[in-house]
């Protein structure tokens, strides 16, 4: 093997070097910097609205009782919570009083679920009073209405 002169020596180191430089050999490099940014997206817009509804039995009478359910259908795509409800009695003959009858609706805060139907949100009771001093023929087979709402 022949041995290599100083000249060639260097010729090959420099070689070495400038493919080292230009990319033939391990070598890395990086950018160092500082930044900041942010993201965003909108919410929604609350949990819409609910179709209550009140249930009860027919063939009331003066002096008696039934109990009422309350459910709520929700056809959003989220989630909300019935507060506290509101309930009157409407009839549909002008003679039948909707004075003659009470009703009540207790609630608590019920969640309802998105895309749901039939969801118990209360309970209460629909009177019908008894008059002893007006008559009230004027009811019979009328239709009364429990109209209930969420406050």
């Amino acid at each position: 093997m022949r041995k290599l002169s100083k000249k060639s020596r260097i010729t090959a180191a420099v070689a070495g070097v400038a493919l080292v430089a230009v990319g033939g050999g391990a070598a890395y490099a990086y950018w160092t910097t500082t930044g900041s940014g942010s993201g965003s997206a909108t919410n929604s817009s609350g949990g819409g609205t609910v179709t209550l509804h009140a249930t009860f039995a027919g063939g009331l009478a003066p002096g008696n009782s039934v109990p009422v359910s309350y459910t709520a259908d929700n056809s959003t795509t989220s989630g909300t919570v019935v507060g506290a409800l509101n309930a009157n009695v409407t009839t549909n003959v002008a003679g039948c009083l909707p004075a003659w009858f009470e009703v009540t609706a207790v609630t608590s805060n019920s969640p309802v679920a998105a895309n749901s139907t039939g969801t118990s949100v209360g309970s209460g009771t629909l009177k019908f009073n008894d008059s002893t001093t007006v008559n009230q023929d004027a009811c019979k087979a009328a239709i009364v209405t429990v109209n209930v709402g969420s406050l």
